[in-house]
């Protein structure tokens, strides 16, 4: 996410930063580049135009912040004013008369169904009775698909065969309402194109059910193509806001900067993934600090609250402090990473150098690298994970042959274990002063 558009500003950013002072050609200069920048990443022009207008002018009449250098000046500045353009935080707008309904819609193939399923996961863990309506009778397996993800997240799917989406919208809000459920959301119809009757469908559903919120869900990979979608949405129904599906896909992330200046429609949640947890709570000013290569913590913290076990992650954090790192801790903390998701994901949220080295490695490289490292440690024994002083030739070699890897892979797994353990035992001497560091 965001990967092109980052790698251009970080690139002005470290100009300025070698310039003891700004002059107004440094300005210019800057400013073509960050144009230019926002444009590559598809960011609609008329964006583009007033965003770099808006930002030449806080930094022309800026007072110069002592504590900053220019070109950190400018960073803040950029910060600012990204926040500014991508609109204040949306959340769901959860009130009236029980259950409630969630309308969602959008054109085929833009992610409506698993956006469903993401959606009603996510409101059931916090507390809500959540009901599911496969309200599309036109795609074949729609109804199934969707009785398919409430399975895997325990959550019921009313679908009626033969059923106009009017009919059994209403039907299902019935059933909803018999079986005592908070929320309802319906999953309708898409079509490959927009069109009158598509709409008209829509309004029908809607007349029924009479939705606290409809929810457009937008395919970010396919760019500017999202605004025209996204108006014709909000001019035909009573749209309140907008799931942006396959920000994960997109390495530019135009469709995100553009369609909320653009549509004054606002963002609800990104889809950052295939998995049913890969749903985010749209927040600027995390999203922005994304943007510019500073990382998102508080997602990161987010993400590990949500699927480590408190004990295990606690007793893990007091082992390190105390300098009693094993394999068998290596082993079980690649373990928990991987339940966050993508490694391209989680290193894209780190912030500072370690952000920065991160991101300077091509997610499918470090892929590997954890596949290699996780197979030689499976292929050694608990003794061996806990005591890896014992590792000695000839059970270096077993393990290599066991883990499909030369002894010079095991090897280099043990030098990088060597010095990981160095490092904790530095921070454990220094009490974690070292940490302010290594994130910058």
């Amino acid at each position: 996410m965001f990967e092109t558009l980052t790698g251009r500003l970080n690139e002005v950013f470290d100009k300025l930063k070698r310039r003891g002072k700004l002059s107004a050609d440094d300005v210019d200069v800057a400013m073509r580049e960050v144009r230019l920048a926002l444009l590559e990443a598809d960011v609609h022009y008329s964006v583009v135009k007033s965003f770099v207008a808006k930002l030449k002018e806080e930094i022309i009449g800026s007072e110069i912040n002592r504590a900053l250098k220019p070109g950190q000046q400018v960073v803040k500045i950029v910060n600012e004013e990204l926040i500014a353009m991508l609109g204040d935080p949306a959340p769901l707008e959860l009130k009236g008369d029980k259950p409630r309904v969630l309308m969602l819609v959008g054109l085929q193939g833009a992610g409506k169904t698993t956006a469903a399923g993401k959606l009603a996961k996510k409101l059931r863990e916090r507390g809500e009775r959540v009901m599911l309506a496969a309200g599309d009778p036109y795609r074949p397996a729609a109804a199934q698909q969707l009785q398919a993800l409430g399975e895997r997240i325990d959550v019921p799917v009313f679908w009626e065969e033969g059923l106009k989406p009017e009919k059994l919208a209403e039907k299902a809000l019935k059933q909803a309402k018999k079986g005592g459920y908070t929320l309802l959301i319906i999953d309708t119809a898409g079509r490959s194109q927009l069109d009158g009757e598509m709409m008209d469908e829509l309004r029908a559903v809607a007349k029924k059910t009479n939705p606290v919120e409809t929810l457009l869900v937008v395919d970010s990979m396919i760019g500017q193509e999202a605004l025209p979608i996204a108006e014709g949405f909000r001019d035909a129904t009573q749209l309140t806001g907008l799931i942006l599906s396959k920000m994960d896909g997109d390495a530019r992330g135009g469709a995100a900067i553009s369609i909320r200046s653009v549509t004054g429609v606002p963002i609800k949640f990104l889809g950052t993934g295939e998995k049913l947890d890969a749903l985010e709570s749209y927040d600027p000013a995390r999203l922005t600090s994304r943007i510019l290569g500073m990382g998102d913590m508080i997602g990161l913290i987010e993400k590990a609250e949500a699927l480590f076990d408190t004990e295990d992650a606690e007793k893990q954090a007091q082992d390190l402090m105390e300098g009693s790192f094993t394999l068998q801790s290596w082993m079980d903390q690649m373990k928990q990473v991987r339940k966050m998701g993508p490694l391209g994901q989680i290193m894209d949220m780190l912030p500072g150098q370690m952000g920065q080295a991160a991101r300077d490695i091509p997610p499918e490289e470090m892929e590997a690298q954890m596949k290699r490292t996780e197979a030689i440690l499976s292929s050694m024994t608990v003794l061996e994970r806990e005591n890896p002083k014992i590792l000695n030739a000839s059970r270096r070699r077993r393990i290599a042959a066991g883990s499909g890897n030369t002894v010079q892979d095991v090897n280099k797994l043990m030098k990088q274990f060597r010095e990981t353990s160095k490092m904790f035992k530095l921070l454990q001497k220094s009490g974690g002063r070292g940490l302010s560091r290594l994130f910058g």
